[in-house]
């Protein structure tokens, strides 16, 4: 079975509170649980970690270059501003799927530039937790695992 990291940033612990009109209702853990249930079904393994702390986040990637076969990644508020994250997705030869919740293009102008984007084999936004979902599928074809 193929092991993927499921990584998220910033203040998405706060989910299912945090401005739910624009993040929706589900918490993180449901998110996550919803994630593990469809990862069975196609025959991968995820980890999940969340952290506000950049340096973390750049670790966690550092890390799964011994494990994973790929991750997904919410980099939250970082996905705008952190170069550190975007040297590491650049450096660990696994394939990374940006993910965000919303739809970033729609929304401040600020949002819609991603320092991580270009640096991932793909994103996946604006379908609320289906993001996550969506990517996972696109990840499992990507590692050869579940491909129909």
């Amino acid at each position: 079975m193929k092991e993927i990291l499921v990584l998220n940033g910033p203040n998405l612990n706060l989910l299912g509170k945090r401005e739910p009109e624009i993040y929706g209702s589900l918490t993180l853990a449901e998110i996550d649980e919803r994630v593990a249930a469809l990862a069975v079904d196609i025959g991968i393994l995820p980890r999940f970690v969340q952290s506000n702390v950049e340096g973390v986040l750049v670790d966690e990637l550092h890390a799964a270059m011994r494990w994973a076969e790929g991750a997904i990644f919410n980099a939250g508020a970082y996905t705008h501003s952190s170069i550190a994250l975007r040297d590491a997705i650049a450096a660990v030869g696994y394939p990374v799927i940006e993910v965000h919740l919303s739809n970033t293009d729609a929304r401040e102008e600020f949002r819609r530039v991603s320092m991580i984007g270009p640096v991932c084999v793909g994103t996946v936004k604006g379908f609320g937790w289906r993001s996550y979902t969506l990517a996972l599928r696109a990840l499992a074809e990507l590692i050869g695992e579940g491909g129909d």
